[in-house]
C-alpha cells in the first residue's frame, strides 16, 4: 500500500487522544465501554498502519449502526459449537469487532489443544481491518488465517450485476528480528472506503480501479461508487472472492452475496460472516525454526534486486508497521472531512468537541 494523495498537508492527530474521543463517542452508544474500547483500538491501529478506508472514517457508519441499524451495542458473542478443532462462534449481533475477538482468541485457545483450530462466525457484523485480529495469533508464535465476507461491490467475470464482495483474506507468519509478515488484502482493485478517502480529498482514482455502472473503466470517483470495483487480476480475483466468501459464510451459515445487503442500503445487522484460523506453527516445526526462515523470506525480500525508480522494497505488513512506529511518535494524518465527520457525530450523542479531548492534538510536523 502507499499514502493516499495530500497526507503529507493533513493535521496531525495523537493517537492516544483521538482513541479517548471514539471510545467516549461508542460509549454512549450504550457499548460496554471495555467494548467501546475494543473497538476503537482496532480503528486507530488502522489508521496507524495506514489504512484508512479501515479506520475512524467508519465512526458515523458505525454510529449509525449502533443507534439505528438494528446492531446491538451490548451484543455478546458466544460459543454455539465445539468439535474438535472445529468451532462456530455465534457473535451475538455485536459489533463485528467484538464477535471476532471472541472467535480468534477462541481459535487461539482451541489450537493450544488441537494444533489447528477453524472457528466460523455468524450473526456477526462488519469487523473491520482482518490484520488486527491475526496479528493477536502471530504475537502468540502462530500463523494467523482470517476472511470475511463483504457487502457486493463486484460483478463476476464480465458480468456487470454487483454480487460479489471483495471478501478480504489476512495471513499472519510470527517473526524473529523482523516485523512479523502479514498480508490483508480484499480482491478487488481497492476498497470501497478509500474511494470514499479520494471523494474527500477531491482526487481522481487511478486507473485500473473501477468501472462505471455500464462497466466501463472510469477514474471518476462519483461514477466508480455508483459502479463497480474492479477486481485484482481479472477472472483470477473475482475466483478467489467469491471462494473466500463461501468459506467465511458457508461454514456457519451467514449470509452471501446479495443476501447481506446493498452498498446503497448497508448491511443487514446480523449477517455478516467471517472464519478465524489459528495454527500451532511449533506442532509442525521448532517455533524458533520458523520465525527464523520467515526472517530470512523477509530480509531476501528486502535485500532483492529494485527495478529502476524503485527506492525501497516491503515484505506484506513491513511497511504498514514503518507507518505505526512513526505515527505513534508524530501523529495520525486525517484530513478536515473526517474530523469534521466525527465532530457532528459526537455533537448528537452529546459528546464533548474533538479539542476538549487534548488541546495539542494537532502536532506540527516539524516538531
Amino acid at each position: 500500500m502507499a499514502e493516499y494523495p495530500g497526507t503529507e498537508n493533513e493535521r496531525r492527530v495523537d493517537a492516544a487522544a483521538l482513541e479517548r474521543w471514539v471510545i467516549d463517542i461508542f460509549s454512549a452508544c450504550g457499548m460496554r465501554e471495555s467494548d467501546a474500547r475494543l473497538v476503537a483500538g482496532s480503528l486507530l491501529k488502522a489508521d496507524l498502519r495506514g489504512i484508512h478506508s479501515h479506520g475512524v472514517l467508519r465512526v458515523p457508519e458505525y454510529v449509525l449502526k449502533l443507534t439505528q441499524g438494528g446492531v446491538d451495542p451490548r451484543g455478546t458473542p458466544r460459543l454455539s459449537v465445539a468439535n474438535g478443532g472445529a468451532l462456530v462462534v455465534d457473535g451475538g449481533n455485536a459489533m463485528g469487532q467484538i464477535a471476532a475477538d471472541f472467535a480468534m482468541n477462541s481459535a487461539i485457545d482451541c489450537a493450544r489443544r488441537c494444533k489447528v483450530a477453524v472457528v466460523a462466525v455468524n450473526n456477526s457484523n462488519h469487523c473491520g481491518a482482518l490484520d488486527y485480529w491475526v496479528m493477536k495469533a502471530v504475537a502468540k508464535g502462530m500463523i494467523g488465517i482470517a476472511s470475511s465476507n463483504a457487502l457486493p461491490t463486484m460483478a463476476p467475470w464480465g458480468g456487470i450485476d454487483k454480487i460479489v464482495g471483495m471478501n478480504p483474506l489476512s495471513i499472519g507468519f510470527p517473526a524473529l528480528d523482523e516485523p512479523a509478515v502479514v498480508l490483508d488484502i480484499a480482491f478487488g482493485a481497492t476498497a470501497h472506503g478509500k474511494m470514499r478517502v479520494y471523494k474527500q480529498k477531491g482526487a481522481p482514482l487511478p486507473e485500473g480501479w473501477a468501472f462505471d455502472k455500464g462497466g466501463h473503466p472510469t477514474t471518476d470517483v462519483e461514477k466508480a461508487l455508483a459502479g463497480l470495483i474492479q477486481p485484482v487480476g481479472g477472472h483470477k480475483g473475482v475466483g478467489l472472492a467469491i471462494m473466500m466468501g463461501m468459506l467465511s459464510t458457508l461454514l456457519s451459515g451467514a449470509s452471501y452475496g446479495t443476501e447481506l445487503g446493498n452498498m446503497e442500503d448497508g448491511a443487514k445487522p446480523g449477517r455478516d460472516g467471517q472464519v478465524f484460523i489459528a495454527i500451532e506453527a511449533a506442532a509442525f516445526r521448532p517455533l524458533d525454526e520458523v520465525r527464523r526462515r520467515v526472517d530470512a523470506v523477509s530480509r531476501q525480500i528486502r535485500t532483492s534486486r529494485r527495478a529502476a525508480g524503485v527506492d525501497k522494497l516491503y515484505p506484506p505488513g513491513r511497511l504498514e508497521a514503518e507507518f505505526e512506529r512513526e505515527r505513534v511518535m508524530t501523529g495520525i494524518p486525517l484530513n478536515d472531512e473526517t474530523i469534521g465527520d466525527i465532530e457532528k457525530t459526537a455533537q448528537r450523542l452529546r459528546v464533548s468537541s474533538f479539542d476538549t479531548y487534548a488541546a495539542d492534538l494537532r502536532v506540527d510536523r516539524s516538531d
